[in-house]
């Protein structure tokens, strides 16, 4: 029974080295995650700091100037609106003005030759009866 036992604890020993091993080599494999996810963020922070930031403060520099393109166009849009509506109230004005100068001297005319027609008529129906 002895030798049994021997071959036993040499098996159990073995194991127990295999274990050793093996928690080191999860140790070693999670300083190793450790180190490389510090060199990953290192290597992100980096490529921000040189890629990212000069390309946002264009991109912002570049939405500047269109909100200032915009504002612009904004002002300049308002200010043509501005004067065509009182470009046309001058137009309606003016239609206005022509319109009742028209009527005001073509009503004399007007009166004058429905008058002449009334007479006209007046005179020729007279003639007709006689």
């Amino acid at each position: 029974m002895s030798g049994e036992l021997g071959t036993t604890n040499l098996l159990l020993g073995i194991m127990a080295a295999v274990s050793v091993l093996e928690a080191v080599a999860l140790i070693g494999m999670g300083v190793a995650g450790f180190v490389l996810y510090r060199k990953v963020t290192e290597l992100v922070a980096g490529l921000e700091t040189r890629q990212v930031a000069p390309a946002m403060l264009r991109v912002n520099a570049i939405l500047d100037d269109v909100k200032g393109v915009t504002a612009t166009v904004r002002e300049e849009t308002m200010r043509v609106d501005h004067a065509i509506h009182t470009t046309i109230d001058r137009i309606d004005d003016t239609a206005d003005r022509v319109r009742s100068n028209v009527r005001e001297k073509t009503s004399r005319v007007v009166g004058f030759i429905r008058g002449l027609r009334v007479a006209l008529e007046s005179v020729m129906a007279t003639r007709r009866h006689a």
